[in-house]
């Protein structure tokens, strides 16, 4: 446990410095539990995500970096790889692809090359995978920008 600690010490350290570098991504580390962590992505450009503001939920393991942290989008998301009800989020490197060289951070970045590059032939949300499978781009984009501007854009007025 203590080497995970000081692993996640390290990671917010690097965090605190990478703010300005990285504006896509915003991670926070809550203030009573270090093995707790929330983020803040920005749908990635030129996708039906794009201007909305997403944030995840980190539940690391005692056992980080050997083991994954869990991982789930609070934002409502209509994407085959995310479950719609839970968040969680079906990509292989939170499972059987994990290695300890991968961090925090880079986990929100593949979290962002996910929503860019759906993969609808293992979907957690079925409507979604569906639509993509069935060559229905263009409803699948509706839908997914429909709950982008619903749950993950600022409101107006």
């Amino acid at each position: 446990m203590q080497a995970s600690r000081a692993r996640l010490f390290k990671e917010y350290k690097e965090v605190q410095r990478e703010k300005v570098a990285d504006p896509d991504i915003q991670l926070v580390c809550d203030d009573s539990n270090i093995f707790k962590w929330t983020a803040l992505i920005k749908g990635p450009s030129e996708t039906p995500f794009e201007g909305g503001v997403f944030q995840l939920a980190f539940s690391v393991p005692e056992q980080y970096p050997l083991q994954p942290p869990q991982v789930r989008f609070l934002t409502k998301i209509f994407h085959p790889n995310v479950h719609f009800k839970t968040g969680e989020i079906c990509l292989d490197i939170l499972k059987n692809a994990w290695s300890p060289a991968w961090t925090l951070q880079s986990v929100c970045r593949a979290i962002i090359a996910l929503m860019a590059h759906p993969e609808p032939d293992s979907p957690l949300n079925c409507d979604s995978g569906n639509l993509l499978r069935s060559g229905d781009v263009r409803g699948y984009q509706s839908m997914a920008r429909m709950y982008t501007r619903l749950a993950a854009m600022p409101k107006k007025g």
